[in-house]
């Protein structure tokens, strides 16, 4: 079935469907900027999709043609007439709550060779739902999403600048991190206050080795606990010593604040605690 702007408009007009502004509900109407997230996640049929809130269906029936399977999170029970009539064979909405669901358990009834997240993700919601996937150990491949500018800025930004954060070192642990493209707000319905960006995951063959990701993640947030804070005033619970003497391997002090300390040297920290 071939997506089309009115009759997805139609379709919610006729079920009198309102847009719930506490699922963040902003749904695509342009069918280019749709074929062109799809073509940019270069989906193929070994592939299963997770969608995250799939809303009416625009973007799950433009996926549904080229995955080979497409696995839908939806927590708004009441747009089931209208995604259900816009979906295809191999496409399965679950209602729920993504946040609350197992997903690891939902994967176990497919067979696949690649997992690729591809999404139009709630704004509110968009910063827990990547953590979860990161948390929860979901095996993904790749993720494609498309989120709020301001927040996609920080998913990809690099060390020094105020965008980067405890996110940024989480997501570019595990992921090539990088920009798609840009998403004018007039291509939503209702259009929101802000541009979107869509932002492209791409997990790395090879991770620095960690002695313990636990330490390592909670070093991170500790770390940016309080951003205009020093490194000496944010760790006070750690072995000082021993973070200073590899900070100073890197002519770096505990006086330095958290935005000012690569990746690299945050894992070096942390397999020396």
């Amino acid at each position: 079935m071939d997506y089309s702007p009115k009759q997805m408009q139609a379709d919610l007009a006729n079920q009198q469907f309102h847009f719930k502004k506490k699922f963040g509900q902003n749904f695509i109407v342009d069918k280019n900027v749709i074929h062109s997230i799809v073509n940019k996640s270069n989906i193929d049929k070994d592939t299963l999709v997770i969608e995250i809130g799939p809303g009416s269906g625009a973007l799950t029936s433009e996926l549904g043609k080229v995955a080979k399977n497409v696995l839908c999170y939806e927590i708004d029970e009441t747009l089931k007439p209208i995604l259900e009539k816009n979906i295809h064979s191999n496409t399965t909405v679950i209602y729920t709550d993504f946040l609350q669901r197992n997903v690891q358990k939902d994967l176990q009834n497919y067979d696949y060779q690649k997992l690729y997240v591809v999404a139009n993700l709630p704004y509110y919601i968009t910063t827990p739902i990547i953590v979860k996937i990161i948390e929860d150990k979901i095996p993904v491949d790749k993720i494609n999403v498309m989120v709020q500018k301001e927040v996609g800025e920080r998913f990809k930004a690099k060390v020094g600048t105020k965008e980067y954060n405890s996110l940024s070192i989480f997501l570019n642990y595990y992921f090539n991190v990088n920009k798609l493209m840009d998403i004018s707000r007039n291509v939503f319905m209702p259009k929101p206050n802000v541009d979107s960006i869509v932002v492209s995951f791409t997990k790395k063959d090879k991770l620095i080795p960690l002695k313990n990701e636990e330490i390592f993640f909670q070093l991170i947030r500790d770390s940016f606990k309080q951003k205009r804070k020093t490194l000496r005033n944010n760790l006070k619970g750690y072995d000082l010593t021993k973070i200073e003497k590899v900070l100073k391997q890197h002519d770096l002090d505990l006086s330095v604040r958290a935005e000012a300390i690569p990746i690299e040297i945050f894992i070096e920290i942390a397999n020396h605690l």
